[in-house]
């Protein structure tokens, strides 16, 4: 299928568009409270999932852009989870290809090994410099449900807009393969 620049655009705008409604959702006064269990991150697997089905909607600096303001927004370290999700981004955009033809476990391992890294390296540097965080247990439960909410974010968040993996031999707007 063959996308103009208008449908890129468009496909860039929902993006933001779920993104903002997230952090929306999470700035209102309605979680749990002080030493209880947050849901997903569903900021990252919104992110992580669309890289994976179409790279080309998330450029890198859209995707540093959103999570720094995510960052800003809900009172994170600036900076640590942006870079850390601008890495697993780019990690997944070069195994694009691979990820193609993998069927869907082979996808949900990888995005969880790369979730479970991400949690591990954030982890390390808030502790190297001595930042409070959350218990361990809370972080394995949060790690949990969050790797066990990728498939449901794929369906609501990608595939419910229509979008879907680019196929082997597909062509771009110009005739090119990708």
């Amino acid at each position: 299928m063959a996308e103009g620049a208008g449908q890129v655009w468009t496909y860039r705008a929902v993006f933001v568009f779920l993104i903002g409604a997230v952090i929306f959702s999470q700035l209102l006064p309605l979680h749990p409270g002080p030493g209880q269990m947050g849901g997903p991150d569903v900021i990252l697997l919104i992110a992580l999932s669309w890289i994976v089905m179409r790279p080309d909607f998330v450029p890198v600096l859209l995707l540093a852009a959103v999570f720094l303001m995510a960052d800003l927004l809900l009172m994170r370290p600036p900076g640590l989870w942006t870079a850390l999700a601008v890495i697993a981004g780019e990690f997944l955009r070069h195994r694009q290809l691979a990820l193609r033809a993998a069927s869907f476990p082979v996808e949900w391992a990888l995005i969880a090994g790369v979730i479970t890294a991400m949690v591990l390296v954030n982890a390390l540097v808030l502790g190297i410099f001595g930042v409070t965080q959350p218990s361990l247990g809370q972080t394995i439960l949060r790690l949990i449900f969050t790797i066990v909410a990728y498939p449901i974010v794929v369906i609501l968040a990608g595939r419910a807009f229509g979008l879907k993996k680019r196929q082997i031999g597909e062509t771009d707007r110009f005739g090119h393969r990708i």
